[in-house]
């Protein structure tokens, strides 16, 4: 991943929400320069790969576990989105297996990625960020900000979004049935 701030990290202060929304708002940045077809796809998809698998991991372990227990009447969209994250995974591992010089076969495996990750940011954003301002504090929200920016940040010292690691969160996700055969 670029040294450059990105999504999260160019927030000040911890509200998860906030922090979420950008890292959003940057997904769909880097989809968009995917797109171009004059762009170094190979570094951008690389970048997206990794925001991406640090983002879902993130949410996973410290934020959708809170809200399940502040907003119990979202806990089906909640695991929605574990579900949608497992979707987005295999997509993109489609796309990482892509090559970044056949237009034809990356811009296919660019748009099944565009297409669940978008779906998934629109339910996202209307469900369970709108959940937890609604029955999360903000002192809480701040808290579970700074414990999502921890795990996204250790996570993203790494390569998470190598094909190797995402192979394997696509055989987590189809053995724990997150994923339609």
């Amino acid at each position: 991943m670029s040294d450059t701030p990105r999504g999260a990290d160019t927030i000040e202060g911890d509200d998860v929400v906030e922090l979420i929304l950008a890292d959003h708002r940057e997904f769909e940045r880097l989809l968009r320069e995917l797109r171009n077809r004059e762009a170094d796809r190979a570094g951008v998809r690389s970048d997206l790969a990794d925001l991406l698998v640090a983002h879902a991991e993130a949410e996973e372990r410290e934020v959708y576990p809170t809200l399940k227990r502040k907003a119990p009447e979202e806990a089906e969209d909640i695991e929605h989105g574990t579900e949608e994250h497992a979707e987005g995974h295999e997509a993109l591992l489609a796309l990482l297996r892509a090559d970044a010089d056949d237009d034809e076969a990356f811009e296919e495996a660019l748009e099944e990625l565009s297409e669940a990750l978008t779906h998934h940011l629109d339910e996202e954003e209307r469900d369970v960020l709108n959940a937890a301002r609604e029955n999360v504090s903000d002192e809480q929200r701040s808290t579970l900000g700074a414990a999502f920016l921890r795990v996204r940040g250790e996570l993203l010292d790494g390569s998470p979004g190598d094909v190797r690691n995402v192979a394997r969160l696509v055989a987590e996700g189809e053995r724990e049935g997150l994923l339609d055969d």
